[in-house]
């Protein structure tokens, strides 16, 4: 091995198509935010009292991903800042409880953005609920300002922990005497608060609800062009580009998400490849490897037997009308099962777990049934290419949790 370091043919390679990665991630937040105007200025309306140190009504916020809640609120957050700057009257915090998702963890991260003396931070770990909620709530009184707390991904948190981070925040402000605490909760449930709060919680959330709407295809073109203006060089994207992204995005429930990683990958990968262009071709790439990405995932996590399923799915010869039904499916499973030493589950069970599949969107199952005969689900699998070799490589059996005394050789053999 030489003395080049492994970079080196990236390092000099000269870029010439992406001025300015940046401006195509989802983190992003651009100077304007384009069709988000009336929920803007809705947020302006609820908070805007907390310039004045009176406490703004909480604030639940409901939409699909992608449809710019995170975006909306973090810009509205950084225009109140911006506002109170040299009055400190109010104090703008957020919190994602998807990455920070238990009630001490939140705690922690709101107490760390308050607390700027070191020797006075809140330890990582050690402490009782109570303790550094008492502590937070001393804090956040001595302040005598306007906390504006959000919770980003609320739904995370409730599902692993329940509502105790609720109980907290929405308790903290009888127990205040000078400072005021407000509450904006994003969410993708829009059942939330009555699905998933207590009626007390409820009561004492007393939220307005802001709906964000997934956007429109002219509204996500409208989004892309303004980011790549800027993000790219000029004249390298072919004018269908653009609409194609949005295209792509807006019949996948219209999330600016997926459109602009539609956009950055399709541009990586033309970059990667030296191409002077971007083309409807890179997108057509691009799509292909997140939709693998996607699918990648959400197999990594089946359990060891829903593997097996969906491979006795896709091992099965299809009949005339392109299906498989549910009997076939069950033959090969225990084939497999068999060969892998572990137990064989019953063929309802297995019917339950292609159930499974299909909620997931891996397959399409429908019921057809034949009377006094009985029924049969019919299975189709309508996955990529790709798909279907991670399916069939030794990488995604490789961690089953049974004990077996086949060989690795003996392993191979059967999957191959």
């Amino acid at each position: 091995m030489t003395g080049d370091s492994i970079f080196k043919h990236y390092l000099e390679k000269k870029n010439t198509l992406i001025k300015d990665r940046g401006i195509l991630q989802t983190t992003y937040v651009p100077e304007q935010l384009l069709h988000r105007e009336s929920q803007i200025n809705d947020i302006v309306d609820i908070v805007g009292p907390s310039l004045n140190k009176e406490q703004p009504s909480n604030i639940l916020i409901i939409g699909k991903t992608g449809t710019g809640k995170t975006a909306v609120v973090n810009y509205v957050g950084k225009e109140l800042m911006k506002e109170d700057a040299g009055n400190n009257n109010c104090c703008y915090i957020y919190v994602n409880c998807e990455v920070i998702d238990t009630p001490y963890s939140i705690l922690y991260n709101i107490s760390n953005q308050i607390i700027t003396d070191p020797n006075n931070k809140i330890p990582f770990t050690g402490w009782s609920l109570d303790k550094i909620f008492n502590e937070i709530t001393k804090v956040i009184d001595n302040e005598n300002k306007v906390f504006i707390i959000v919770l980003d991904e609320i739904d995370k948190s409730f599902k692993k922990n329940g509502d105790d981070i609720f109980y907290f925040l929405t308790t903290v402000n009888t127990m205040l005497k000078r400072s005021r605490v407000s509450i904006i909760g994003i969410t993708n449930n829009s059942k939330f608060t009555e699905e998933c709060l207590s009626p007390k919680i409820r009561s004492r959330l007393g939220e307005e609800k802001i709906i964000f709407p997934p956007y429109s295809l002219d509204q996500l073109i409208d989004i892309l062009n303004d980011r790549a203006k800027i993000a790219f060089y000029p004249d390298v994207l072919e004018p269908s580009v653009i609409n194609y992204c949005a295209a792509v995005s807006a019949q996948d429930s219209g999330d600016a998400r997926k459109a602009l990683d539609l956009l950055r990958i399709a541009a990586d990968i033309a970059e990667r490849n030296s191409d002077s262009m971007i083309t409807p071709a890179h997108v057509d790439f691009a799509r292909q490897k997140i939709e693998l990405d996607a699918f990648t995932e959400i197999i990594k996590t089946l359990t060891d037997q829903s593997k097996i399923v969906l491979r006795s799915i896709i091992d099965n010869p299809k009949s005339e009308n392109g299906y498989v039904n549910t009997g076939d499916v069950y033959v090969t499973y225990t084939n497999i099962a068999n060969q892998l030493y572990l137990p064989i589950l019953t063929q309802r069970r297995v019917a339950d777990l292609i159930s499974e599949l299909d909620m997931l969107g891996i397959i399409n199952a429908r019921v057809k049934s034949f009377g006094r005969k009985g029924r049969t689900k019919e299975i189709n699998v309508n996955l990529s290419k790709d798909v279907i070799n991670l399916l069939n490589s030794d990488d995604l059996f490789q961690n089953f949790s049974h004990k077996s005394s086949v060989s690795q050789t003996t392993f191979d053999t059967d999957f191959n």
